[in-house]
């Protein structure tokens, strides 16, 4: 084995949405940055090796306005705008793609953390100083040395290398007071599963199953519909009576006996007989887990936190999905609904509290391990929640990295919680209640004109801090308004004006791309009957630029939300014009905000 020192100022283990987001936004902000990921593709239970859909506090589109802006929102408008076919091969690449194009990340696939090479002591808190990591296939071994670490590995392999303290099951009411925890706790957990994917031919497929499949009764599914052929079944769990982390492979093992036997009966029991024409595409490798150790922070979100939809001085990210609990054994528990979905009435928060060890001065989580009962886990657990917790954490370490901090409890002082806020929005991630107060944006003291504007969105909704339509049903904060400058007709254009003239190094732009519908990658098709494969059609398309009637970006064919413009060098000007020419799709422009940076 040849050994390497890296160092960093941020070692993020784990390569689902998490880990990338994570990395994204640390690197984005100036952090240099090593992510391990210890497989050989990113996106983990995203990714083409598991290929369960990323859903989040839209809750498949049923609860329009909160799909999840920021980091997350640009991977999937890229995915659906360059990959409409529903390759998971492409969402692979995309996000390979985002991550070695980032100069300030080191990519390390097919590398595991085997532990902290070393650990001290600092405020009477465990503090890492490096850990190790070892690539087989290449016979490597790599210490890395950072001030910072973030275990975004849903696992925590990290976290309990570094003796962070977690737990494990599910708690007794007694212990946070939640009605909807146990009466007496155990170790049990939710279960995994592995999925299948099926493809429709011309003639009849016949299917013979392995001696070792599983064979299924129709009684079986009284709860378990099985209702369409092409992409199953996120259903078919298990495990979750197990160690989820220990017996993983005997959970993999039982899991494709089941796949194997769930097809089976769907080809041979003479209950399905239009699949006579399908036959299986691919059956995952690897379980798609979904519980197993959750760490501890100075605060753990419970049950009564969602259900109130409680908003925290230090909310750093925000979900939505119901709280959605299973039954540990999942298939065998056949009497059982295989989720039972409590409703959040609201929105909630996610406090930067819960996304760092209370034992460990500078380690960060993000993802289904992060400091949570096991019944708010149900909801926080879901991957565009956890990216935008990977989002949060990354841009929380790039901050602390800009200033030589050490330990996050101290770092991050009402003050630098403001500052961490205002940076995550600028970055288009979205905090419930929370607005622009950015002091740098020049935007915030300029007067807005635009060619025409609709009762529903004036121009003044462009820089009024708010980045989304804020429909009542997200939260008591939700005014209503749209927050958007929308036009009567095309092409149209908005303006702001300063007294004096100002310099202008950067100008952002946050565009509408229809939140009120469902965006994600799936194999399922009646998913993506409700999601549009393409460039979303409230997308403004070609644009430009002007300060002081000058032309100074040109921009065409925009398929992201999120735009940002860095002048080559800073204009000093009075007016700022965006002129939009076209949009894919609907016939106004709709932008939600504008900034404007000296530097």
């Amino acid at each position: 084995m040849t050994h390497h020192e890296l160092h960093a100022d941020l070692v993020v283990v784990g390569g689902g949405l998490a880990g990338v987001c994570a990395a994204l936004s640390a690197a984005r902000n100036g952090a240099r940055v090593v992510l391990l990921q210890d497989r050989s593709v990113l996106g983990g239970n995203a990714s083409s090796e598991i290929r369960m859909h990323a859903v989040g506090a839209d809750f498949h589109g049923r609860r329009p306005g909160a799909r999840e802006s920021g980091i997350i929102e640009e991977l999937r408008l890229e995915d659906a705008a360059r990959n409409p076919h529903r390759s998971y091969s492409q969402w692979d690449l995309l996000l390979y793609e985002k991550i070695v194009t980032e100069p300030n990340i080191t990519l390390l696939l097919d590398t595991t953390c085997t532990g902290c090479a070393s650990v001290g002591h600092f405020g009477g808190q465990r503090i890492i100083k490096s850990i190790e990591g070892v690539r087989h296939s290449t016979e490597d071994i790599f210490t890395i040395h950072a001030g910072l670490f973030a275990d975004c590995s849903g696992d925590g392999r990290l976290g309990v290398e570094a003796g962070a303290d977690f737990t494990v099951g599910r708690e007794a009411k007694a212990e946070y007071g939640e009605s909807l925890a146990l009466d007496t706790a155990d170790r049990q957990t939710l279960g995994s599963s592995i999925l299948f994917t099926a493809r429709r031919y011309d003639t009849p497929q016949p299917f013979q199953a392995p001696s070792w499949a599983r064979k299924f009764q129709k009684h079986e599914f009284i709860f378990r519909p099985i209702e369409s052929y092409e992409y199953g079944y996120w259903w078919a769990e298990w495990g979750g009576q197990l160690d989820t982390i220990k017996d993983n492979a005997s959970i993999r093992h039982e899991l494709l006996r089941i796949a194997l036997g769930l097809w089976d009966h769907v080809k041979n029991s003479g209950n399905h007989p239009d699949s006579s024409h399908w036959a299986l595409e691919w059956v995952g490798g690897l379980p798609g887990k979904r519980e197993s150790r959750r760490f501890l922070g100075p605060h753990v979100l419970t049950q009564q936190d969602l259900q109130e939809g409680r908003i925290f001085p230090s909310t750093v990210a925000y979900g939505g999905w119901p709280l959605d609990l299973h039954p540990p054994n999942g298939i065998d528990a056949i009497d059982e609904a295989p989720c039972r979905h409590i409703h959040l009435q609201h929105l909630y928060s996610i406090p930067l509290d819960s996304l760092y060890s209370r034992n460990v001065a500078n380690l960060f989580f993000a993802g289904r391990n992060i400091s949570a009962t096991h019944v708010a886990f149900a909801s926080t657990r879901v991957m565009a929640t956890c990216g935008v917790m990977g989002q949060a954490v990354g841009t929380a370490a790039a901050l602390m990295a800009s200033s030589g901090a050490t330990t996050i409890t101290a770092h991050f002082t009402a003050d630098e919680t403001v500052r961490l806020q205002q940076r995550l929005l600028r970055d288009d991630a979205f905090l419930p209640s929370y607005r622009n107060t950015d002091p740098d944006d020049l935007a915030r003291s300029a007067r807005v004109s635009a060619s025409s504007e609709t009762v529903a969105g004036p121009a003044s909704q462009a820089i009024d801090g708010a980045t989304r339509e804020h429909r009542t049903a997200l939260g008591p904060w939700a005014d209503g308004a749209t927050h958007r400058w929308e036009s009567v007709t095309l092409p149209a254009w908005v303006e702001l004006a300063w007294s004096a003239p100002v310099s202008i190094a950067e100008i952002h732009l946050t565009f509408d791309s229809g939140f009120q519908r469902e965006l994600t990658l799936s194999a399922s098709d009646h998913t993506t009957r409700r999601i549009i494969r393409g460039p979303q059609p409230e997308l403004v398309r070609d644009y430009e630029i002007l300060l002081d009637g000058c032309a100074v970006i040109s921009a065409t064919d925009n398929i992201l939300r999120k735009r940002i413009h860095r002048l080559a060098s800073p204009m000093t000007a009075q007016t700022l014009r965006v002129f939009v020419k076209s949009t894919h799709g609907v016939p106004q422009a709709r932008v939600f905000e504008i900034r404007a940076y000296a530097k």
